[in-house]
């Protein structure tokens, strides 16, 4: 049975938890395409759509590998967006340069955006502290780099974790080392590590799960292609949707294939205050706003005028719109009664005109 969770999170004045609408991340990754000015840019579109946040990541291509060309650290599969490159190379095109963490920082500040990165090793740790980031997120690859989960859990900040390709051993002993090192606030993304991911290996059943099994707030970061399986998943509890983004897909950024245009995200954000709002609590019986529609169900009414003493029957009597007259579950009983008066073609029956 899936626990309610009380506590909220708190992250730069926005709340995460019970009640609370979800947090939506545009993830810029390197969108950019090395040029601050888009960074910017992607910075102000996001804000107008509505998001809540931006994400950036913050590493090198020294830091994440070794300049090679061949073996793993070579992309040969055909079916991977970035096949044919090395990761040296992928990375170098796609980090966001370190000077430029400032300028975006103080760009969403000024928007009234939160900005945060993920970090990909203690150098980048260190570096986003000097920035006083709110909270951090890990990347799927690297939830498994306990030493980094650590680091991280060490500043005290939120942590969001993206749970792709992890076993749940893999992730108990994730949450463990984080909660260990001093994470408090910790909240999980259900993930697919596939870019894009198809809506059939996204499994978004496993999000209430997760928050039973962790017994943290939940979410999702989505490659899927557009933005249903993120509005389906805040109906299974997701807080937090992380969804990449970029001003225009056919820009060439390295992400930009599985990435939210503008208005698209601006849709998001919409539809995910719908889903939010739709939830509700459990509830039967008439809202206070469906009152006024009562008198649209069916009732028993005369469709012909019917004399005192006559009887009821399928010709004079039927189940029709308004709502006036008796329920249509007592017209068995009323059939074959006798009229208590004369009753005019239109008027509702009611006890009072019914006889033995």
């Amino acid at each position: 049975m899936h626990r309610a969770i009380e506590k909220t999170i708190e992250i730069s004045g926005r709340y995460i938890g019970k009640g609370e609408p979800p947090l939506i991340i545009a993830e810029m990754s390197g969108n950019h395409n090395q040029s601050l000015d888009m960074a910017l840019k992607i910075v102000e579109a996001a804000a107008q759509s509505g998001a809540h946040a931006i994400k950036l990541q913050t590493y090198t291509a020294d830091t994440m590998t070794l300049d090679l060309s061949e073996g793993g650290f070579f992309i040969e599969d055909q079916n991977n967006p970035w096949k044919g490159r090395s990761l040296y190379d992928l990375y170098r095109e796609a980090y966001t340069p370190w000077e430029w963490h400032k300028p975006i920082f103080d760009r969403c500040k000024d928007l009234g955006l939160i900005c945060f990165s993920t970090p990909f090793d203690d150098t980048s740790v260190d570096f986003l502290e000097d920035l006083e980031v709110p909270c951090y997120k890990i990347a799927s690859f690297e939830n498994t780099d306990i030493p980094l989960i650590r680091k991280v859990a060490a500043t005290g900040k939120p942590m969001i974790i993206s749970t792709g390709m992890a076993t749940v051993a893999e992730l108990d002993e994730t949450v463990r080392a984080a909660r260990e090192a001093g994470c408090k606030d910790l909240i999980l993304l259900k993930c697919t590590s596939t870019y894009p991911a198809t809506p059939e290996n996204t499994n978004i059943l496993t999000i209430p799960h997760l928050s039973d099994l962790f017994d943290c707030e939940v979410g999702i970061s989505d490659h899927t292609l557009g933005v249903g399986v993120s509005v389906a998943s805040v109906a299974l509890g997701a807080k937090v949707i992380e969804k990449h983004f970029t001003l225009n897909r056919d820009g060439g950024g390295v992400d930009a294939v599985f990435s939210l245009e503008p208005e698209e995200m601006k849709s998001l954000v919409q539809e995910v205050e719908r889903a939010w709002q739709s939830l509700g609590k459990v509830s039967y019986g008439p809202l206070e706003a469906e009152k006024k529609s009562l008198v649209f169900r069916r009732s028993l009414y005369a469709v012909q005028d019917i004399a005192e003493g006559e009887e009821f029957t399928l010709e004079n009597v039927r189940c029709i719109r308004p709502g006036h007259g008796l329920p249509p579950k007592y017209f068995e009983t009323v059939l074959g009664k006798k009229a208590v008066g004369e009753i005019k073609r239109g008027t509702p029956i009611n006890w009072s005109q019914v006889g033995g």
